[in-house]
């Protein structure tokens, strides 16, 4: 046999070298992914042939990735005790760029009736191994492959060519050394030759490969005496192997037989966040397409940096290997609090494993993994009401956002809602909850926005509401009138602000003839306070829900509260100029009083006063600010003038 064969790649490869060495991949350190996977391959290959050649493996022989650093060198090389390759596989398999032994052989076995599990390998192109030259000016393959004697060995510089001679190795399995590149960590070449950067990255990618990935790194060991007793003096260097990977994948383990301890180990390895999750979701889909998930309520709000563009998403693996890092597509916006891992055996993903084919398979699973959170928190809500309160406190304003936005969990998200009431003065209410309470003659869920729920309480809006006994949701946080927007109605009882439109009648509440003649006796009054005010409101009338105050300000059915369109207006958004309506109290002294003194005197000028000090009244009532403070001084101060 010939000592050496140079051979040329098939198919434009320069180009598809280039292609792969400078644009396949985002981040040069995924080539160790790639190697740790193809490796991963090799030993599951041969666990699979052997199940028909028990020969093929040595009893007690353990399936092993091996990397060895040499940083004197800038050599690093990857082992395996995998199936190997005979000299025919290496030339087509390294020979020919997006072959893929791995593919061939699912295919193969699936064709002869195997279970997918069975074959369930990484590699699907042929592609990823060629990601060694974005690091390395030159690489060198061994390779055995299981039942045969001779070894082969691969070099190639990335050329265009490569040659193929014969070698020695003991046992089946390849080894892949990489001559590295000069580090420039602003090119993405960090220094691959330090065990500890190879530690992070096996972390980070290759965590849950079911081979264990070994390498060998130094320690201190302080110096001991007879008794082995640490004593002072110079420590001596301890080189010993470590095991890089954890191997245990939580999520493809029975969800009843993961203790919380585990639960919350793994949490803080996938976050580094060591506030213990407040909940723990599995989701598992079996089917067309197979995937299992992992998710988890952090015991924390995000901060700021955290939940920025790129920063939130799930952890996205195809068999155990990382994908992406934060892939946001797996759950909408308003749920980018949840953290956890996705790993799927039948994603189609490209051929740098970093971009996903069809987006149809991720709407799949954004679907169902919603959906379990939701569920998750629903039971929640009614099993752990307590853990739930704390899940609403740290993360309601996601969930409130997910109701206005999200039309397809809507029904759920409006039940898992939690507002103050005039109910209590300390405890949340749902709205099922508030329903179970509604006063028999009561159609509406009444709620009321403000700045505070001091002012909320204050406001004469309430009056009559309270006095039926009927119970106010209170709207404190800026976007709750933006979830009511989209939240017109309950299990047919529409929600209705009562600082809008005209209050409800009740059977106790409908005028009888002696209140009607004292409404008819207010008409006069009513029109010219309809003409003094016409610049300010659009309508004077009287209020059937007051009671204590003299007036209040109330907007259409259809109108922004005043809350709201201040919110717009800080968003530097268009808003219409909106006119409200006064609601004069008919059995309120000052209401009367006015009356007859239009009656008597219609051209007196505290008349004219009085109206614009109603509505600065009910302005400040309500906790708004005056648009003329200046105006309602001036007309305050002269009609105390005149009463004093």
């Amino acid at each position: 046999m010939s000592a050496s064969e140079t051979f040329q790649f098939q198919a434009e490869t320069t180009r598809v070298l280039d292609l792969v060495i400078h644009s396949l991949y985002t981040h040069k350190e995924i080539f160790l992914r790639e190697l740790i996977s193809n490796a991963s391959d090799a030993t599951d290959r041969l666990r699979f042939e052997s199940l028909t050649r028990p020969g093929l493996v040595n009893e007690g022989e353990a399936a092993e990735i091996r990397l060895d650093a040499d940083r004197q060198a800038r050599t690093l090389t990857v082992h395996d005790t995998g199936i190997g390759m005979g000299h025919d596989e290496l030339i087509a398999n390294l020979g020919t760029i997006a072959k893929s032994g791995t593919r061939e052989l699912v295919q193969a076995a699936q064709k002869g009736g195997a279970a997918p599990a069975a074959v369930e390998l990484i590699g699907q192109f042929g592609v990823g191994f060629y990601s060694v030259f974005m690091v390395a000016d030159r690489v060198e393959v061994v390779t055995r492959r299981a039942g045969e004697e001779q070894a082969w060995k691969w070099e190639s510089a990335g050329d265009g060519s490569f040659t193929v001679s014969p070698a020695a190795r003991l046992g089946h399995g390849t080894s892949v050394t990489l001559h590295l590149k000069p580090v420039d960590e602003e090119g993405g070449i960090l220094d691959f030759a330090d065990p500890r950067v190879l530690q992070r990255l096996v972390k980070k990618y290759s965590d849950f490969v079911t081979c264990p990935v070994v390498t060998r790194m130094e320690r201190p060991e302080p110096g001991r005496d007879a008794d082995g007793q640490v004593v002072e003096g110079p420590s001596r260097t301890v080189v010993e192997d470590v095991t890089l990977n954890s191997m245990r994948p939580l999520w493809a383990r029975p969800a009843g037989e993961i203790t919380a301890e585990e639960h919350h180990e793994f949490y803080r390895h996938l976050t580094h966040d060591w506030t213990d999750p407040l909940k723990a979701v599995t989701a598992r889909a079996e089917g067309i397409m197979e995937y299992q998930g992992l998710l988890y309520i952090p015991g924390r709000a995000p901060l700021p940096f955290e939940a920025g563009p790129g920063q939130t998403g799930l952890q996205l693996y195809s068999k155990r290997v990382l994908i992406m890092e934060h892939c946001e597509a797996l759950l909408p916006p308003w749920l980018r609090f949840v953290r956890g891992v996705v790993d799927s055996a039948d994603l189609p993903l490209n051929v740098s494993r970093e971009m996903l084919q069809h987006d149809r398979h991720i709407a799949a699973m954004r679907r169902f993994l919603t959906k379990k959170v939701v569920e998750a928190l629903a039971a929640m809500s009614t099993q752990e009401p307590e853990g739930y309160l704390k899940v609403w406190d740290l993360f309601g304003r996601f969930l409130k956002e997910g109701a206005a936005s999200d039309a397809d969990h809507r029904e759920a998200l409006v039940r898992l809602l939690r507002f103050p009431s005039s109910r209590s003065a300390t405890e949340l209410t749902s709205l099922p909850d508030y329903l179970l309470r509604m006063k028999p003659d009561q159609k509406e869920i009444v709620y009321l926005a403000g700045d505070s729920r001091k002012i909320v309480e204050s406001s004469p809006h309430l009056e009559a509401y309270l006095a039926r006994g009927w119970e106010v949701l209170y709207l404190l946080d800026p976007v709750d009138e933006l979830v009511v927007e989209w939240v017109r109605e309950l299990e047919g009882h529409s929600l209705r602000s009562a600082g809008k439109g005209v209050m409800p009648d009740t059977a106790e509440a409908k005028p009888d003839e002696a209140r009607q003649a004292i409404e008819e006796g207010l008409k006069p009054l009513l029109g010219y306070l309809q003409a003094q005010l016409a610049e300010q409101v659009k309508e004077v009338r009287l209020s059937r829900r007051l009671t204590t105050s003299p007036a209040c300000l109330v907007g259409g059915e259809q109108d922004l509260s005043p809350q709201l369109e201040r919110i717009l207006h800080a968003t530097g958004a268009e808003v219409p100029v909106q006119k409200r309506i006064l609601e004069l109290n008919p059995d309120h002294e000052i209401v009367r009083r006015l009356a007859e003194r239009y009656r008597t005197q219609p051209a007196a000028p505290e008349l004219a006063e009085a109206a614009q000090v109603l509505v600065g009244y009910a302005l400040v009532a309500e906790g708004s600010p005056l648009p003329d403070p200046a105006g309602f001084a001036r007309a305050l101060a002269a009609l105390l003038a005149r009463s004093l």
